[in-house]
């Protein structure tokens, strides 16, 4: 589509001239380059109209909500001149009601509800593999994937009403992820050959990265990473040395050490979007801000904004400048209000799923629940599928223990071996997931959905025999010296192990009968559940013999962030052995432990792998050499792939299921939640 063309349509529509009104289009047969979304100019061309908008009744009420927000502009200047338009899956929806769902903590177990209110610069078609428009209206690479050039939206807005432009995108590259001041160390999925890539806003709304080697699916990973890229700079620069020579004096007048202290105090020095806000951390130190004329929160992209947050809940309201809008020209999102209350206990979480008090949920509904959930659902109004993972619980041993004698023990791969064919996998099917899942090894691919991965890959090393098993712990010197039926330390020491687990990561099920397993084999293994902050915290300590979590990703996502695959194998949410190694790469030597050759034979593949556009035979070749490598080298044990648990309130409408257990496609939401809504009913009753 030309410049020309569009720069006429825009023409258009601000002479006022109406062709005719667009037609409320819904349902999967829209049409469109994309199912389910269109651009505004594809849109009016399509049905030879021109759009009109219209706002929810109660944002003013709402945005007076949002502390520190301006009075609102109207509702043309809020909206970008090209917005996203979403199609509804099944009916133009309704303004109103609260979505109540549940997580762990302010930071454990947030994952759906921050599904429902994120946004990044593209994300994934509903079919789970292809990239389409988000905040970006538009991408175009070079020929071999080192320049990527990104189209914004004309007229964009953060949720304070200030511009959204290229400069916040490359400020957040710049000047916070690249700043050691903020971000001690950079994350390497934001690198391009181990070094910072060149962010630079050509203009106001074309931002273009340039790499230092290909990276074809360095795009792809913002579709489903949990970071956004862009942050309010006119905001944060205020504090920040690099831009206001007088930033230190300025935070110093706002109560704040120096300019880093109040940047830091609004990001909260991560990407992670549920860490406590600034209404959480310190609510005189908002008070202050506010009085002095800036927000409580950051300036947001996102459908929905945090208005109260404690220790015991986060509530949000709609983002009165949202980008998106429905096909009848409606600002979304439908849904007034988010309330999130924290549920720490399972069997809680359980109770207030059964009583109906919740309205969305998948994150830690384990399957073991699903009876209990399915029997009861007629009386609470609600709905549960079940949906096949991608992920699936994983265990593995700390090869860098800070026991030395144990540590030894756990680099030896007959012991890694031993205790992978000493689980009965079978049993963990039957009573864990009901028969409904498949044995299978870790592969650090989703073995369903990968080309490359193969049967041996993985059926390797899964078969139940403790007889072998045993065999192989004493080739590793865990025997029983002392008589009493217990393997020992190779120095005659007792050997004892300890799962430590969190519900939202591992059944407790699964963990009874691993334990069982290993201490039937000789290794008398015991259990303690945990919350998932306090194992997250002791997992990162390097303070867990044993760890667990979920586990596995799929291709699409693996193609440009590959940190599941070297040392410590994932970030603080997931599943990390190898601390002590990391350590000593991030530091060349100077601290940690030195990680056996196979650890950077494995780095040099993932280095091949991130430059080959995923999908394609030398990709695929790659691939499989490292699957190979990661069920050699058994870091990372498997279980059972199965299914999981998705809930939903009968109110929810507009609700399509996704493809997979949501919880591994969670921050792509393929399944559109700015446009749910929830029936007159239920919007009555609130």
């Amino acid at each position: 589509m030309s410049r020309l063309f569009i720069a006429g349509a825009i023409a258009l529509m601000a002479s006022n001239v109406v062709v005719a009104s667009c037609l409320p289009v819904t349902g999967p047969d829209a049409g469109g380059v994309y199912p389910n979304i269109f651009e505004k100019i594809e849109f009016e061309t399509l049905q030879d109209c021109t759009l009109s908008f219209s706002e929810n009744p109660a944002i003013k009420q709402l945005n007076s909500r949002i502390a520190g927000n301006a009075e609102l502009l109207p509702l043309a200047q809020r909206l970008p001149l090209e917005p996203l338009i979403v199609v509804p899956y099944q009916s133009i929806g309704q303004y109103g009601g609260v979505l109540h769902g549940t997580s762990k903590a302010t930071e454990s177990g947030t994952s759906d509800l921050l599904s429902v209110r994120h946004v990044n610069l593209v994300r994934f078609s509903d079919d789970l593999a292809t990239v389409v428009p988000n905040v970006a209206k538009s991408w175009d690479w070079n020929a071999d994937f080192t320049v990527l050039k990104v189209t914004l939206r004309q007229g964009h807005k953060w949720s304070d009403g200030a511009p959204f432009t290229a400069h916040d995108i490359a400020f957040w590259y710049n000047n916070i992820q690249m700043d050691r001041n903020v971000i001690e160390k950079s994350k390497d999925r934001f690198l391009s050959a181990g070094k910072p890539v060149k962010v630079e806003a050509l203009d106001d709304t074309t931002v273009q990265f340039v790499m230092n080697e290909p990276a074809p699916g360095y795009l792809d990973n913002f579709a489903q990473d949990y970071a956004q890229p862009f942050l309010p700079k006119h905001l944060l620069e205020k504090f920040h040395p690099t831009f206001n020579k007088d930033a230190d004096k300025l935070a110093q007048s706002l109560g704040f050490d120096n300019g880093y202290a109040l940047v830091n105090f609004y990001y909260g020095q991560s990407d992670w979007k549920d860490i406590p806000t600034p209404l959480l951390k310190d609510k005189a130190a908002t008070v202050r801000l506010v009085n002095a004329g800036y927000t409580a929160i950051m300036p947001s992209l996102e459908s929905h904004l945090v208005v109260e947050d404690s220790l015991e809940r986060r509530h949000l309201v709609a983002n009165p400048y949202f980008f998106q809008v429905d096909t009848a020209g409606n600002q979304l999102p439908y849904i007034n209000e988010i309330n999130e209350v924290y549920i720490g206990d399972e069997n809680i979480q359980t109770a207030k799923l059964i009583a109906g008090d919740v309205d969305y949920k998948s994150q830690a509904v384990n399957l073991p629940q699903a009876p209990v959930l399915l029997e009861n659902k007629d009386q609470g109004n609600y709905d549960v599928a079940l949906r096949p993972t991608i992920s699936q619980v994983t265990f593995a041993f700390n090869l860098t223990d800070k026991d030395l004698e144990k540590r030894a023990v756990f680099n030896d791969v007959n012991f890694r071996r031993a205790m992978s064919i000493a689980m009965d996998r079978d049993q963990i099917n039957q009573i864990a997931y009901f028969g409904l899942g498949t044995p299978a090894q870790y592969t650090a691919f989703d073995a369903d959905t990968t080309p490359f991965i193969t049967d041996k890959q993985k059926n390797s090393w899964i078969q139940f025999d403790q007889k072998q098993a045993g065999k192989l712990l004493d080739n590793a010197g865990v025997v029983d010296k002392n008589g009493d039926g217990l393997r020992d330390l190779p120095s005659g020491k007792k050997f004892e192990l300890s799962i430590q687990y969190s519900t939202q990561g591992t059944p407790s099920e699964v963990v009874e009968i691993v334990a069982k397993s290993w201490s039937d084999v000789g290794v008398k293994t015991t259990i303690k559940e945990v919350t998932s902050d306090e194992y997250r915290n002791s997992q990162s300590a390097n303070n867990l013999s044993v760890v667990n979590w979920m586990t596995g990703r799929p291709l699409v996502s693996m193609a440009s962030n590959v940190e599941t695959l070297v040392p410590p194998y994932g970030s603080f949410f997931d599943l990390r052995t190898g601390m002590l190694w990391s350590q000593y790469q991030d530091t060349n030597g100077a601290e940690g432990v030195a990680p056996p050759a196979t650890v950077a034979e494995m780095k040099k593949l993932t280095d091949r792998f991130v430059t080959l556009k995923a999908g394609t035979e030398e990709s695929n070749e790659v691939g499989s050499q490292i699957a190979d490598r990661v069920v050699d080298d058994l870091f990372i044990i498997g279980t059972v792939k199965a299914v999981a648990p998705v809930y939903r309130s009968n109110a929810l409408s507009n609700f399509e299921l996704p493809k997979t257990a949501s919880y591994e496609f969670y921050r792509m939401y393929p399944y559109l939640p700015t446009q749910w809504y929830l029936s007159t009913e239920t919007v009555a009753k609130q």
